[in-house]
């Protein structure tokens, strides 16, 4: 460990290791604890040994000699050691403590998940969200790395990738959600997600069939080979059920005698239990099913003997049969609201059947057709001419 003078010239031309060792230390005469460390395979660098306050030598790491003058490593050296004498400072001990703190990933798959996982029912999709785009952008991140700009590109980038604004914005909220987290388990300071603005799309499509496109849609599903999928697409139109509830429906959950299918709170968006009532269409398609005392589900993919946990594929192919390539499955249950308010049902009656907390959800459901909005207007028409009749 020789102590010189050191100079840029000396550090141009002398900084050799000796033979038989892997490393030496050049201390610098001029400024005691600054010294440059020598190694073979890993060049040169210049450190700052100093003391902490319990007396245990550090030494704080200021940068490669290619990367910084002599001079620049002297200012920096005497700034630490000034923070270090006046205020107590650990240089050292804050870059333990920063590498400490988790990186996004080993936050979300060793803490985040195994809370969610039993307490939200829709853990998976925000699995998939983290997997298919969040990791690769925040997972090597340190919690307190990630920047408020940093989600903002990245929620900008999710559009410009021709994500639709609703998909963009729940990549956002899962990122805040678990930041959140992090901050209520003392992991994190503040949430760097707070007062990222989300995208404002209408996402609320009203793909409602008319009378045409409903008959071509029951040709298919009433003739297509798929019975099966079919069976699905046809008990959803009657019951409006989202596609999840008919898919975990078991026989014990339908009362045939009462007309009742009840739907289980673990199956519920709304997380409470709801009986739905079922009609002679519903009763119909449910006494064609096969799977009664043989399965304990309704709908049973018979390739695998369980349950169906996906029939998207299926259904596409149907709906392009039908000439509806735009129909979603979910669509089936707005055009079962169609049917009730368009048959004069009141939006209570309809609400009650969905299980919707507040009317203002139903609203979205409730499709009036022009038919029944004319007849409305004609009402007052027909006040106006009696009015009218009995002036004259």
């Amino acid at each position: 460990m020789p102590v010189i003078k050191l100079s840029e010239s000396f550090i141009r031309n002398n900084l050799q290791c000796p033979e038989g060792k892997s490393r030496i230390e050049y201390c610098d005469e001029d400024l005691p604890g600054l010294y440059v460390e020598v190694r073979k395979s890993q060049g040169q660098t210049y450190y700052l040994r100093y003391k902490q306050a319990t007396g245990q030598t550090c030494h704080q790491k200021i940068g490669r000699t290619t990367d910084i003058t002599l001079a620049d490593a002297r200012k920096k050296a005497k700034a630490l050691k000034a923070e270090i004498l006046a205020l107590g400072a650990d240089p050292r001990g804050e870059e333990k403590a920063r590498l400490a703190v988790l990186t996004y990933a080993e936050f979300f798959e060793q803490h985040y998940l195994p809370y969610v996982m039993p307490r939200k029912r829709s853990w998976d999709r925000d699995e998939e969200l983290y997997r298919l785009r969040i990791k690769a952008v925040f997972g090597n991140k340190r919690l307190n790395q990630i920047t408020r700009q940093q989600i903002q590109l990245f929620h900008t980038s999710l559009k410009h990738e021709g994500l639709a604004a609703a998909t963009c914005n729940h990549h956002i909220k899962l990122l805040k959600h678990s930041l959140n987290l992090a901050i209520d388990w003392e992991m994190l300071d503040k949430n760097p997600v707070a007062r990222v603005p989300m995208f404002h799309e209408d996402n609320k499509l009203e793909l409602y069939m008319d009378d045409v496109e409903l008959n071509r849609l029951l040709t298919v599903l009433h003739t297509d080979e798929n019975r099966s999928v079919c069976q699905i697409a046809l008990f959803l139109l009657s019951t409006g059920c989202r596609l999840n509830e008919a898919l975990s429906a078991k026989w014990s959950d339908v009362d045939m005698s009462k007309g009742i299918f009840t739907i289980r709170a673990t199956n519920a968006k709304s997380r409470k239990l709801r009986g739905v009532p079922l009609n002679e269409s519903a009763i119909e398609i449910l006494k064609q099913l096969d799977t009664q005392g043989k399965f304990e589900y309704l709908f049973i993919n018979r390739l695998t003997g369980r349950p169906y946990c996906n029939i998207h594929k299926v259904w596409q192919r149907l709906r392009e049969k039908a000439g509806l390539k735009h129909l979603r499955l979910h669509d089936l249950r707005h055009q079962y609201a169609s049917f009730l308010v368009n048959s004069g049902r009141t939006l209570y009656e309809v609400q009650q059947i969905f299980g919707h907390s507040t009317s203002v959800v139903t609203q979205r459901y409730s499709h009036l057709s022009t038919k029944v909005l004319n007849e409305a207007a004609q009402s007052a028409s027909i006040k106006i001419r009696e009015a009218t009749t009995t002036t004259t």
